[in-house]
């Protein structure tokens, strides 16, 4: 099959439903020629359902980024199915209830902790996890929320968006001299599981529809999976340590 990622090996992570941005950049990936391996939690097997969605098959490991046992069996589960990998995909993030919603200067630390031990540490943890199978050279993509702004009910998940896209110049910086390249695509709101479990999403989701410059359709999740699968080719073989914005340009715009 031809395409940008033709004779890729990509691991994504975070497909929960059909609606997700992992979803559509595993689909996408697959039509561009990639072989695609997907990861999952805490219910393996609501992904493996979603999967039977993808164009062609695609196994589905179980992974808790906060797991050291699962991340340190992750590379031999992935080498048994495809051998080694070009390509990982970051698109992971939770914060409990207390930590979203409007309760920012209430949320206890243990909260705080969980939110930046999934949602941004963990982009180091699933890399480092993947590195002894990309020996040559690789692409991460991660997925943020621009975090240069205090957004209506995000809370403590801005904080660790912003870790997150700390953590992935970082990662740039350290991998850069394996030819590992580590970028984040800043997508605008979507009605997805993630969005489903923050309190007043639909007045953050609002903002959209007085300044950004290009329509914004929520129930799109497309375009955001076009531009990882754009990171994942080598179509940007020089670029690391950057944040594409994909959300119609609102990043662009004051007011």
């Amino acid at each position: 099959m031809s395409g940008i990622l033709a004779g890729k090996r990509i691991l994504i992570t975070g497909v929960l439903m059909e609606s997700s941005i992992a979803f559509h950049a595993a689909k996408l990936a697959q039509e561009e020629g990639a072989e695609v391996i997907l990861t999952a939690f805490p219910r393996p097997t609501l992904t493996e359902r979603i999967a039977k969605k993808l164009p062609k098959p695609a196994k589905v490991i179980e992974l808790d980024v906060t797991n050291d046992e699962h991340l340190a069996r992750l590379a031999d589960l992935v080498r048994e199915e495809l051998g080694s990998l070009d390509g990982v995909v970051h698109s992971i993030g939770f914060a409990p209830q207390d930590a979203l919603g409007g309760n920012f200067l209430n949320t206890p630390f243990e909260s705080v902790a969980t939110a930046m031990h999934v949602s941004a540490f963990s982009l180091k943890s699933l890399t480092m996890a993947c590195l002894p199978l990309m020996q040559n050279g690789g692409s991460v993509v991660g997925l943020t929320f621009d975090a240069k702004f205090a957004w209506p009910q995000y809370d403590w998940m801005g904080p660790a968006k912003a870790a997150l896209e700390a953590t992935s110049r970082y990662v740039a910086r350290d991998l850069g001299k394996q030819n590992i390249r580590c970028n984040l695509i800043s997508a605008g709101p979507l009605a997805s599981m993630a969005a489903k479990s923050i309190p007043g999403f639909a007045d953050l989701a609002a903002v959209w529809d007085h300044r950004s410059p290009l329509e914004w359709d929520l129930k799109d999740p497309e375009p955001a999976g076009r531009g990882i699968v754009a990171l994942l080719s080598d179509w940007f073989p020089k670029t690391t340590g950057e944040i594409i914005h994909v959300d119609g340009g609102l990043h662009a715009i004051g007011a």
